[in-house]
């Protein structure tokens, strides 16, 4: 363990053990991550940070050999844990462990209940609320490299020393607004294991390619979707180091009987062919006999009605006077599409869960429901 200004860094299991017993007893603990994933299909963790109110620590997950002291605590479901766009680091521990640590709070997800942007980044979050700039000298940092200079983790460090400092006070504004419950559900599925998981057969649903094909040719692609998937998870190789997108489009379209055919197909590695040419032959002769999967319906509606429209049109300036009640943006809560779909029916919508239905998604559905009224009242919209 060294200390480098105002944090630790810990590179040993007794500096890790020592740092954990202290932190042991804490509410809450804001953490991130750095790792690299560029080479491999599985994210490569390279550097963890807490923080506290009194301490932080960069901690070295590759010179240190059991992180168990370091597991307890992010797993103690009495802690807290206080991350930014928490989605790709709870990956990391669900491949590690397969779950993943909670309770949860996800600074990004919270940030538009307190009137910034939908999806705000780190680094404006902190400007906004902390009025402070943060550098960006180190963000394409290779951090699976030793040693780590003092201006890397100094540049890690901040990324939980601002974080320690923006919790308590969005967690007690939101409260205070009585917003805070409504974060409930979002923070529950950042935290549930089907989140992370990748089903093989379900990979061709991620890719916007499948709507550009049928018959025999969506099947065989969605045999290729979830044959490079599993073999990217098995290899640990990123998906497109095995078949690229627009490779897997050439081979549904096209008739590949043989090897020598494999290999006139641009862009297909030759390491590919070589090893698995004759598999790849099997699963497209297989898939050109099989139904293929249905395509999502509604990727492409019907245009909306002139009532429709007229209903889409009522309910937009119900968002926007819900929206200016709650000094947000309405592009937060929900588009114009959102509530397009709300209008043709469809209720599997973002609009309609967490607190997005809390705020807005049951009004809106009360109107749609002719169960609240509007009307105009010294030229501005109210709701009854």
């Amino acid at each position: 363990m060294s200390h480098a200004g105002d944090f630790e860094f810990i590179d040993s299991h007794a500096a890790l053990a020592d740092f954990c017993r202290q932190l042991a007893g804490a509410e809450w603990i804001a953490l991130d991550t750095e790792f690299l994933r560029e080479r491999t299909f599985y994210p490569q963790l390279c550097l963890l940070q807490v923080a506290t109110p009194g301490a932080i620590a960069c901690i070295d997950p590759l010179a240190i050999d059991d992180l168990e002291p370091l597991h307890a605590l992010l797993y103690d479901p009495a802690i807290t844990k206080v991350l930014h766009a928490a989605r790709q680091d709870m990956e990391i521990f669900y491949h590690l462990r397969g779950a993943v640590p909670a309770p949860l709070f996800d600074t990004q997800i919270a940030a538009p209940l307190l009137g910034h942007a939908d999806q705000i980044g780190y680094g404006n979050l902190v400007r906004e609320r902390l009025g402070v700039s943060l550098g960006k000298a180190h963000t394409r940092t290779d951090w699976s490299r030793r040693p780590l200079s003092h201006d890397q983790l100094q540049y890690a460090a901040d990324d939980v020393r601002y974080l320690a400092e923006l919790y308590p006070a969005m967690r007690d504004e939101l409260a205070s607004r009585g917003r805070l419950e409504w974060l409930a559900a979002d923070f529950a599925a950042l935290a549930a294991p089907e989140t992370y998981r990748m089903e093989p057969t379900e990979a061709w649903r991620r890719n916007k390619g499948a709507g550009k094909l049928k018959g025999a040719a969506l099947s065989v692609f969605q045999s290729l979707c979830a044959w490079r998937e599993a073999e990217a998870q098995r290899r640990d190789r990123p998906r497109k180091w095995l078949l690229p997108d627009d490779v897997m489009l050439s081979l549904a379209r096209l008739k590949v009987q043989s090897v020598a055919d494999l290999g006139r197909v641009r862009g297909l590695p030759k390491g590919i062919i070589e090893r698995d040419g004759e598999a790849l032959l099997a699963l497209i002769e297989t898939a050109r006999t099989r139904r293929p999967e249905p395509l999502p319906a509604g990727e492409r509606p019907p245009p909306l009605s002139a009532g429709q429209e007229a209903a889409a049109d009522l309910l937009m300036g119900v968002l926007r006077l819900i929206a200016a009640g709650n000094q947000l943006n309405p592009g937060v809560i929900a588009g114009r599409k959102a509530v397009e779909q709300l209008v043709r029916g469809e209720r599997e919508l973002p609009l309609l869960q967490g607190w997005r239905r809390a705020m807005a998604g049951d009004i809106l559905l009360a109107v749609l429901r002719g169960e609240r009224g509007v009307r105009i009242e010294q030229g501005a919209l109210r709701l009854d």
